[in-house]
């Protein structure tokens, strides 16, 4: 009786650890698939002088605001099926859209594709370094949540005060408390498929989407303050 037990609850457990990898794997190869989108909308924005944000940058951000969440709904609401997927890679596109100016400053500057690539290179090594922190970590990180969620609140306010400061020194804070908590969101994120507190591939990359995302336009904008050369 206890063997049969055993056999079962055994079963049981290994069938959810395949599950949770599964989810995982799921979740990296539709990650990798939404930087196609993304780095055509950047390319196509950049081709088409592209700017969310001509006019009133308030205004803009409202207006992107409004767009994200917009998506966030649609992905919500269609996250079990494949069009799902669709939905997400159709964000990663507008997401795209939305770095062109970054990328179109960026290389304005005699070496901005070297700083583009380092930007990457950077972000990849974070993701990297995060990601297999969460694999192999018997540490819990799920308590990180609502301190990162609040850092996040924090660097909205921060960012919307920004638009009407022009604080130079603001934007530089910013640009580093972003990276800090989008690396540290990577291991809470990760974490989560990995213990089963997400099971849906199409939410989780999304939710790590945004972390790498965030990285690498603040990890870009600082390479452009202090590495950028007009020469």
């Amino acid at each position: 009786m206890n063997n049969n037990l055993q056999h079962v609850f055994g079963a049981s457990g290994e069938a959810l650890v395949n599950t949770r990898h599964r989810v995982l794997r799921n979740t990296y190869w539709l990650l990798a698939l939404s930087m196609v989108p993304t780095i055509f909308g950047a390319w196509l924005g950049v081709q088409m002088n592209f700017n969310f944000f001509t006019g009133s940058p308030f205004t803009g951000f409202i207006v992107f605001m409004a767009i994200a969440f917009g998506f966030f709904y649609a992905i919500e609401k269609t996250k079990n099926s494949g069009l799902g997927v669709v939905v997400l890679l159709g964000f990663t596109f507008f997401m795209g859209l939305l770095l062109s100016r970054l990328i179109g400053h960026t290389l304005g500057y005699s070496n901005g594709a070297s700083l583009i690539m380092i930007a990457f290179g950077g972000t990849a090594a974070v993701f990297t370094a995060m990601a297999s922190i969460a694999t192999v970590s018997k540490r819990d990180f799920s308590g990180m949540g609502k301190w990162l969620f609040a850092g996040v609140v924090v660097l909205l306010l921060a960012s919307v005060a920004n638009i009407f400061l022009h604080l130079p020194a603001l934007y530089l804070v910013v640009s580093v408390m972003a990276i800090a908590i989008f690396s540290a969101y990577i291991l809470f994120d990760v974490q989560r498929v990995i213990n089963g507190g997400e099971t849906n591939y199409i939410s989780a990359t999304l939710s790590i989407y945004l972390d790498v995302y965030n990285i690498f336009a603040n990890l870009l904008s600082l390479l452009g303050i202090f590495g950028g050369s007009r020469d």
